[in-house]
């Protein structure tokens, strides 16, 4: 398999159970290594990483965001989206001011002390892309980011990346679903580990498709998530 992800790009990785999907999730994750080949992110080759190294990798160049959430129980939105800044050292001050913008691009600003039971479905993935944003990562990880929601909640959600990536920011997402699959501008299905189709929906540098078709240009789109936090990065 050899594949690029430029800069800017949104990607959406589709294929049935045992397609290859997840061990290629890990190995974009730096989760896992590539067996053979080279896996290169933002410039660093990380198959030459110990995994000492990947972790701080995993901190500060990729965001994840997880189907099922990962929050912490019993903690408040604020504290889940400090834990990557508090990982990475960062001062304690710093790391409220950029939890709190990071909680306010998403639409939580009026959510910080609110814990996991406290929130909707759509509202718990939303902090769960604060946390991945909050360390202005290279590329956003998304594994079936609306899988466990329902369809109001994965319209809000799916909103949002387009408007991330409408900014700038990168985005890989692993999908079954076409639906979801539409808002990316490119499209790879996979079939026993190989990439079998390789559909561009949009150009790399222009808005996502599903804001093309309603004649919003980039600009206007990311235009209420604009912030230093949304610099981009490729693969």
């Amino acid at each position: 398999m050899s594949v690029e992800v430029e800069q800017g790009d949104f990607v959406a990785v589709m294929g049935s159970s045992g397609s290859g999907k997840s061990t290629l999730m890990n190995i974009l994750g730096c989760l896992d290594v590539p067996t053979s080949g080279r896996y290169l992110l933002d410039g660093i080759d990380v198959g030459h990483l110990d995994e000492h190294q990947l972790s701080l990798v995993r901190n500060r160049k990729i965001g994840f965001i997880f189907q099922s959430f990962n929050l912490v129980p019993r903690t408040t939105a604020l504290a889940q989206v400090e834990l990557p800044l508090a990982y990475a050292g960062v001062r304690a001050a710093e790391r409220r001011r950029r939890a709190v913008a990071a909680l306010s691009m998403v639409g939580l600003g009026d959510r910080l002390d609110h814990r996991p039971n406290e929130l909707s479905g759509g509202q718990q993935q939303r902090v769960a892309v604060a946390r991945a944003l909050v360390t202005s990562p290279a590329m956003l990880l998304a594994d079936e980011p609306t899988g466990n929601l329902d369809s109001r909640s994965t319209d809000e959600v799916l909103v949002m990346v387009d408007r991330l990536n409408a900014a700038g920011r990168t985005v890989v997402l692993i999908t079954h679903e076409d639906e979801v699959a539409r808002h990316a501008k490119r499209v790879l299905r996979l079939v026993d580990g190989r990439i079998v189709s390789d559909v561009r929906q949009g150009p790399v540098l222009g808005p996502p498709p599903v804001f093309a078709q309603a004649g919003l240009t980039a600009g206007a789109a990311a235009g209420s998530v604009a912030g230093s936090a949304l610099s981009g990065g490729g693969l």
